[in-house]
């Protein structure tokens, strides 16, 4: 349990990119930190909520190159895009700024000159990435090439994004300049090094004393600090979008040195005063929520550069998992890859919330967006409980009591198992476990229905209306206090609901049995259902063909004419591979199909379909083949159903299928059997045909 004092609490969310749109991905932080500061205002604590758009560093540059704008032009384009989709999804930032900004040159200038003063900022030679094609030194994201540490390919230049290990661009193997795909050189240049190493004893003390940090996030960071921790390269050559040194030419900072101090800078626009700032910070509470893939930086970079510039630590980060939708990669071609406004041309934003917060818990896990899921959610236990239940008590009242609550029924039995939900939801909401807190609520909602339905007050009424209308006041009381309870999760839920009640801003400390004599609004439906989601199908249907008979075309050269099992149907397919293959090394061997390729005469032969093949820039030819899988057994990409819909032979060539390590992939989904991986022969980078 995070314990608060009486002072003032800090709560940052990672700082989004500002080259790009925000995702359902990015939302999961943002939601979850929105969801526990205003569950932390609701009972009266003083919060201030701080975040910036993340400006500075190459990959701002190479967008605006690709997009033939300034640096300046494209991150105020994201900037107004980043500011609109949070305020679309209810996300209130008490400041959101920019690290591009006075204040945070101001911090960044401070932060160098206090650690220069205390010995922990020198200078050293050390050999950079340059391209000798493009003239310039290449930072981090203008070279790529495999991760030193776990060899994954087409890794940026600072951090591996499949094993988190971070490194220098001359680390990398096989490196390549992404503007001009040559292969760079190594280049001596002086550069300022922060001393993290000098710090590694302070950090290890800090981390094991924290009592708040995951316990699995604290063994990671142990070890990173166990295999010893290395000096930080702090700057880096221009051209370079960033803040320049002090008394440098064509030295900048590095992007992740002044990106961390944004936090610091927000809250000096949120103060409008630079000078208060360093104060405010040191007095209060400071609480950090990032993504596992910036766990370094956070546990050990920034917390080292805190201390020697004599800010304070943070006293929780809590680090959340990534997000998969339907257990795969966010994918375009499966219609499962959504930016923040994608979302909301299909759904409500306090759809998304709610099937987060179901999820959301303090544990370290990586979280899946199940689209059947997500709508029996939101359709069974937002609409069909919470939703329903408001909806009916305030119409039956408006019916039958002209909106008029009067007294209550006085069921201690109810009152105080509801009670004791209560105690528990705020424990739940403090301990950043939020999927227990729904399931709470969503049990207090079902005790008011099945109270409710017990009684039959649509029968009871024409015998005892004095008691039907103490059982609706009841049922209004705790529709009022639903409306606080869930008010963090579902602000716009808990505001509609507050309005039908004739209420309003309703805090924690006005969850009780108290509502009398009080006259209520008119019902309005609360929860929109989400329409029955329709599943993405690949165009192709491909299935396992074993080769039976291979014939030579008797009018083309070129052009084999096979007979094929495709396990309940045998099919005759027409290819051109007499160039690559013989017919020997054709039979019997085990083939992937189109099957519902529109059937074709290749010079006088039909053709009921076609085998595909890999091709690389050289003209190497293989076939794309499996070994465990049966003939007539479905072949997909990914989880993505295959269409049964004739498609022409014009409609596949526009489909983007390559090989990549001799692996089939479509916007970055593999082909597979239930079994296995389909292989390609012979080519090993290339095209699929």
């Amino acid at each position: 349990m995070i314990k608060f004092k009486e002072k003032k609490i800090i709560i940052t969310s990672a700082l989004p990119y500002a080259n790009g749109p925000l995702h359902v991905g990015h939302l999961v932080e943002y939601i979850q930190t929105d969801i526990f500061v205003r569950f932390l205002k609701l009972i009266g604590k003083d919060v201030v909520y701080c975040c910036a758009d993340d400006t500075h560093g190459a990959p701002i540059e190479i967008k605006a190159d690709e997009l033939g704008i300034k640096p300046e032009q494209l991150i105020a384009k994201f900037f107004k895009e980043h500011q609109e989709d949070f305020k679309n999804f209810h996300i209130e930032f008490d400041s959101y700024y920019t690290t591009n900004s006075k204040e945070n040159k101001y911090f960044s200038d401070l932060f160098f000159e206090r650690l220069k003063k205390k010995r922990l900022i020198y200078k050293k030679e050390i050999e950079v990435t340059y391209c000798e094609y493009c003239k310039r030194t290449l930072p981090d994201r203008y070279v790529k090439g495999k991760c030193p540490k776990c060899n994954a390919p087409n890794q940026y230049g600072d951090v591996c994004e499949v094993c988190n290990a971070t490194y220098e661009t001359v680390d990398l193997i096989e490196p390549y300049c992404v503007i001009c795909r040559n292969k760079p050189i190594r280049k001596k240049s002086e550069h300022y090094f922060f001393k993290l190493s000098s710090l590694s004893d302070k950090l290890e003390k800090y981390i094991n004393g924290n009592k708040n940090f995951q316990q699995e996030i604290k063994n990671f960071v142990l070890n990173w600090i166990k295999e010893g921790l290395e000096d930080w390269n702090i700057s880096r050559d221009g051209p370079y979008f960033g803040f320049k040194i002090p008394n440098e030419k064509n030295k900048y900072y590095y992007v992740w040195l002044d990106a961390p101090i944004g936090y610091i800078s927000s809250l000096a626009n949120y103060l409008k005063s630079t000078k208060k700032t360093e104060k405010i910070w040191n007095e209060s509470k400071i609480i950090h929520f990032i993504g596992k893939d910036i766990t370094y930086f956070h546990f050990l970079f920034w917390p080292a550069m805190l201390y020697a510039a004599g800010f304070n630590l943070p006293e929780s980060i809590i680090v959340h998992g990534f997000l998969t939708v339907n257990n795969e990669k966010m994918s375009k071609s499966r219609g499962t890859f959504f930016t923040a406004k994608d979302f909301l041309q299909k759904y409500e934003a306090e759809h998304l919330r709610y099937y987060y917060a179901n999820v959301l818990s303090k544990k370290l896990a990586d979280i899946d967006l199940n689209l059947n899921e997500f709508r029996d959610r939101i359709n069974n236990e937002l609409a069909g409980n919470l939703g329903n239940f408001c909806y009916r008590i305030i119409s039956f009242v408006n019916k039958n009591f002209d909106g008029k609550v009067k007294d209550i029924d006085k069921n201690n039995e109810i009152i105080n198992e509801i009670n004791n939900k209560i105690k528990n939801i705020e424990k739940y909401y403090n301990d950043l476990n939020f999927n227990s807190a729904v399931n709470e609520i969503l049990l207090i909602s079902d005790i008011g229905n099945k109270y409710f339905q017990k009684n039959e007050p649509w029968a009871l009424i024409k015998k005892d209306k004095n008691r039907v209308h103490k059982i609706c006041g009841l049922c209004v009381n705790i529709a009022k206090n639903l409306s606080i309870l869930i008010n963090p999760i579902l602000p716009k839920f808990s505001e509609n609901l507050q309005k039908q009640l004739k209420l309003k801003n309703l805090k924690w400390k006005d969850i009780d049995f108290k509502l009398k004599n009080h006259k209520i609004g008119k019902e309005k439906i609360l929860v929109k259902k989400v329409e029955e989601i329709k599943e993405e199908l690949f165009p192709l249907n491909l299935k396992v063909a074993e080769i039976i008979e291979v014939k030579e075309h008797p009018n083309a050269d070129k052009l084999y004419v096979l007979q094929i099992n495709l396990g309940k149907e045998k099919r005759q397919l027409v290819a051109g591979l007499k160039d690559y293959y013989s017919k020997n090394e054709l039979k019997n061997k085990k083939i992937i199909v189109v099957t519902n390729l529109k059937h074709a005469k290749l010079r006088g032969i039909e053709s009921q379909g076609m085998l595909l093949a890999g091709e690389d820039k050289e003209g190497h030819v293989g076939v794309l083949t499996v070994k465990g899988a049966k003939a007539g057994d479905v072949v997909n990409f990914g989880n993505l159903k295959n269409s049964n819909k004739e498609i022409s032979f014009e409609n596949f060539r526009k489909l983007k299928i390559v090989v990549k390590e001799s692996k089939v992939v479509s916007n970055d989904l593999e082909l597979k059997t239930n079994k296995e991986t389909v292989s390609v022969e012979k080519v090993t980078e290339g095209k699929v045909r």
